[in-house]
């Protein structure tokens, strides 16, 4: 019975997600119903207790990523670099390679620090184009965004800002660069057979004589006119990625392991706060390049924004918020599930799972999958399960910097299934349906998740990191 009751709150959830509800609203609901079934007298104190906990935890790390992140993006498509780059791209790739295209320019944007809703609204104008003027139907379009925005850029490439990158770094005392090598490898493994599959649909549906279909798009073009010089487009990206990277390591040689406030530096202060800087490495990291990201799109492309700026970083905190609380929700749901006898029977079940790898893969990409959310998914797993897959690594000699990329690769696996918020996203935008296209986003997804037991048996047969 336990067990029902667990499976009875996730399939709610999955369900109220699908179906277009708030998962703010319905996270909550589907946890303390699962309570109530289970112990009636102990809602209110697990409400307050473990879901409010977990839910103000997980904002504290990491809504000020949400939240720098969110503005970069907005202020990169108010400059009109992100409009830059895609021509950029259209014009040396080619038009002949449209897949190839919108992938690159999705990964770049979304790998510079860009919120992957960002890059579909701004891939998606210049992308239909593109297909309008190869005749490749539309309806393999949304394939092409899926593997460029949520794949590999995502979960897998070193450094990647993106939340889901992020989240592990506090759980397992690593750096958004963990495993470097084995991250290259998973990415290039996702791109070419990614490629492949794309491109073989793409002459397989042409072979019929299908091509565009009826509606004709066209770019938006840019207020101004004239278009910023791309390399002026990349320099924000690049220096996310870089100053990432040199922060890393300089916040460490700062900092230590450990930063103590006393009164004698803050005399208004009570008591000590001691602050442990090996779990928030990661994520200062970020911010800072995501804060240095935005102050070169200012000094560089402010008479372009000068006029939306208000209204524009309004409507980026605005999505933060959303989607943080979201994510937030979904962990304090995680947090609660976690508690309940059905779950701790489910964890016993994968901890028969002998391989410590292959069992936080398969725990977090399920989780993934039910929730319809790659943060999610990670984060309710992580709650529940994360001191058990660092104790089956060390006890195995696996390295964190492993465990790390194999629980955001996983992440990012079984996640976009049909009720997940970025697929229903995808497909509102470029105006097509779950039976057109779907078929094309679930092949990337079936190849996302081939690649995170690829990369485990990389691993295992060389020991690369």
């Amino acid at each position: 019975m336990s067990l029902l009751i667990v499976l009875f709150a996730l399939v709610f959830l999955m369900l109220a997600a699908y179906r277009g509800y708030s998962v703010i609203l319905f996270a909550p609901v589907a946890a303390l119903a699962a309570v109530l079934l289970t112990e009636p007298a102990a809602v209110a104190p697990v409400f307050s207790g473990i879901f409010m906990e977990k839910m103000v935890g997980f904002i504290k790390l990491y809504f000020p990523v949400f939240l720098l992140g969110a503005v970069f993006g907005k202020l990169v498509e108010l400059a009109g670099f992100s409009e830059a780059i895609v021509v950029a791209a259209i014009r040396y790739i080619g038009r002949s390679r449209a897949n190839a295209v919108i992938v690159a320019v999705c990964a770049l944007l979304t790998y510079g620090g860009v919120s992957l809703f960002v890059v579909v609204f701004a891939v998606y104008p210049f992308a239909a184009e593109l297909y309008r003027q190869s005749g490749i139907p539309k309806r393999l379009m949304p394939g092409a965004i899926a593997l460029g925005a949520f794949s590999f850029t995502m979960d897998t490439l070193p450094g990647t800002p993106q939340i889901q990158n992020i989240i592990p770094t506090t759980f397992f005392q690593t750096t958004s660069w963990a495993a470097p090598w084995l991250s290259t490898i998973g990415a290039v493994m996702t791109v070419v057979v990614g490629l492949a599959y794309l491109e073989w649909r793409r002459r397989t549906v042409m072979a019929t004589g299908e091509g565009y279909g009826d509606d004709v798009a066209k770019p938006r073009g840019t207020e101004g006119g004239k278009l910023p010089h791309p390399l002026l487009a990349l320099a924000p990206l690049l220096l996310v990625g870089v100053a990432n990277f040199v922060l890393t390591g300089l916040i460490r040689d700062w900092y230590g392991d450990s930063y103590r406030l006393t009164s004698s530096l803050l005399p208004g202060l009570q008591a000590p706060v001691e602050t442990p800087i090996k779990t928030l490495v990661g994520i200062w990291a970020v911010e800072g390049a995501l804060l240095l990201g935005i102050l070169l799109v200012c000094a560089t492309a402010f008479g372009r924004i000068r006029a939306s700026f208000a209204d524009g970083t309004k409507l980026a905190v605005g999505g933060a918020l959303l989607a943080a609380m979201n994510t937030a929700s979904e962990y304090g749901f995680g947090g609660v599930i976690a508690a309940l006898p059905g779950f701790v029977s489910v964890s016993e079940a994968l901890r028969g799972i002998p391989d410590p790898l292959v069992n936080a893969a398969i725990s977090v990409t399920s989780l993934a999958g039910i929730t319809g959310s790659a943060s999610g998914g990670m984060s309710i797993a992580l709650a529940a399960m994360a001191d058990t897959f660092i104790a089956g690594c060390q006890a195995a000699g696996i390295p964190l910097e492993v465990l790390h990329r194999v629980v955001a690769m996983a992440s990012g696996g079984m996640d976009t299934l049909p009720h997940n918020g970025a697929v229903i996203t995808l497909l509102a935008v470029t105006g097509l349906t779950h039976r057109q296209s779907y078929r094309d986003i679930f092949g990337i997804t079936i190849i996302k998740t081939a690649a995170v037991f690829f990369v485990i048996a990389v691993y295992y047969l060389t020991g690369i990191v």
